[in-house]
């Protein structure tokens, strides 16, 4: 990890934002920093404070109510004419286009990597809660398993197809 910064004589470690998981040098003016200060880490800086604040101040809960109904009292027709203005034309007719037999292929087969995971809602929007994944390449094939050394542990639902015994 990163060394130690010194500023005015103060010794600060580095943090890792909660967002993009990038160490960082602290910033002596926040206290407790948790996120940098990129635009989609204070985006979900926010998120998560107003995810916070609905679940425990029922009054802030009760704010946001009424201020939502002010909104769509003031603005009755907005998602009437929102839903006008984004109105796909129906699909044309025509013949199907012929399809090429390697554009399934990739350049590259390794995708070996951390990759953030976010839901996906029935409206087809992405949800705020996302999920850190680590996806590692295998690369024996499942032929190989018997000589690996996971296969003959205790318990195992593997067994070694020529004699029989697990």
């Amino acid at each position: 990890m990163a060394s130690n910064n010194v500023r005015d004589g103060k010794t600060m470690k580095p943090f890792r934002c909660k967002h993009c998981h990038l160490c960082l040098p602290t910033n002596p003016h926040v206290k407790n920093q948790q996120y940098c200060g990129r635009t989609e880490c204070q985006r979900a800086r926010k998120n998560a404070w107003q995810r916070n604040k609905m679940a425990t101040d029922p009054d802030y809960v009760d704010n946001q109510q009424r201020a939502r109904q002010s909104w769509q009292k003031n603005n009755p027709d907005y998602w009437r004419t929102y839903r006008q203005k984004r109105q796909k034309p129906p699909p044309a007719a025509s013949a199907p286009k012929p399809v090429k037999m390697d554009a399934s292929r990739q350049v590259c087969d390794d995708f070996s990597g951390k990759y953030l995971l976010l839901p996906v809602g029935s409206n087809g929007h992405a949800k705020m809660d996302a999920l850190l994944v680590k996806i590692i390449k295998v690369i024996r094939c499942y032929a190989h398993a018997k000589k690996d050394s996971i296969a003959r542990r205790p318990g195992s639902s593997y067994r070694n197809q020529e004699s029989g015994v697990p």
